[in-house]
């Protein structure tokens, strides 16, 4: 009989066949078959995910409310394969997942974190220079952390300046030019990995090893530069701590760009379905969403629709 953690390989790779990224949920649910399997549960129940819930940590209801929907899909798709399989009712948590309010990074911040990623001690220099280059690409296009680090070697043009990532998280692939600048400290990345790596993985971003810089070391780096330069305070046993979050580079360039677009007096919702699509997002509401997130974006928005109301009304 195969075990949770056997099942939840199948089932991963399934969805990821679909196009779906589940970097996240992969890391929930490995947690929860983890602890299914150390403590002796060989199927999925109400009883398991209560016990986990009472075990796991501190959380509140909307963040466990999200776990409790990762848990119930995979669970399933295991009953068709395992009837012993219980699905977890949706009511066992009262709560609603709320996407949380962004936090935007002054100008000032970013250089200040790219800057310190730059100090990060390693052996021959590659690990500054890795998270000191991602760190910097994120905020300057605002990609994803798992496109970027997702990125072959082949799919960095850099004589074209062009990015092309493929497979995001709406399936789809797009292509992102970069500017001049962008474009050398990518050079220049890549030349100390090619000289110090000589047998290496195909990502453009790789470790000192020569394997592939993964999602987990992105945020723990971006952790410690973070707690580095004061956005998040000491932590105890190397925890990455509470605070601003690297996918909030990502949220940064989206805020000021738009805001770049009101100070122009730009036809913001032209503007908007063109960075929906340069952001890769599935729908123009997960874009116009910032307007709503982003206190200085609704005050900007709302002048705008009273003049227009002013206008109209003369």
């Amino acid at each position: 009989m195969k075990t949770l953690s056997q099942r939840l390989d199948e089932y991963l790779a399934l969805r990821r066949s679909m196009g779906f990224d589940l970097s996240f949920e992969e890391r929930v649910l490995r947690k929860f078959t983890t602890y299914a399997g150390e403590n002796g549960f060989n199927r999925i129940s109400t009883p398991l995910f209560l016990d986990w819930k009472a075990n796991y940590g501190s959380a509140d209801n909307n963040t466990w409310s999200h776990r409790l929907g990762m848990v119930r899909r995979f669970a399933f798709w295991l009953a068709e394969h395992d009837n012993r399989t219980e699905v977890p009712s949706s009511q066992l948590v009262t709560g609603r997942y709320r996407r949380r309010v962004p936090y935007i990074y002054a100008p000032s911040q970013i250089a200040d974190l790219v800057v310190e990623a730059g100090r990060l001690p390693s052996p021959y220099g590659l690990r500054a220079a890795l998270w000191q280059t991602l760190f910097g690409l994120i905020a300057v296009t605002g990609m994803r952390v798992n496109e970027a680090l997702s990125l072959d070697q082949h799919d960095v043009d850099l004589e074209r300046a062009i990015l092309t990532l493929r497979n995001t998280k709406n399936g789809k692939d797009r292509q992102l030019p970069v500017n001049e600048d962008t474009a050398h400290w990518l050079v220049r990345y890549a030349e100390l990995r090619d000289r110090l790596v000589p047998q290496q993985s195909s990502r453009f971003f790789i470790k000192e090893d020569g394997e592939p810089a993964g999602d987990c070391g992105a945020r723990y780096n971006f952790a410690q530069v973070s707690r580095n330069i004061g956005l998040r305070s000491p932590q105890a046993f190397n925890r990455h701590g509470h605070g601003p979050r690297i996918h909030d580079l990502r949220h940064t360039f989206a805020v000021h760009t738009i805001l770049d677009w009101f100070r122009d007096g730009r036809d913001i919702e032209t503007e908007m379905y063109k960075l929906s699509t340069y952001l890769g997002h599935s729908e123009p509401k997960h874009t116009f969403w910032y307007i709503e997130a982003v206190p200085e974006l609704m005050q900007l928005a709302a002048a705008r629709a009273e003049r227009r109301v002013l206008e109209d009304a003369s």
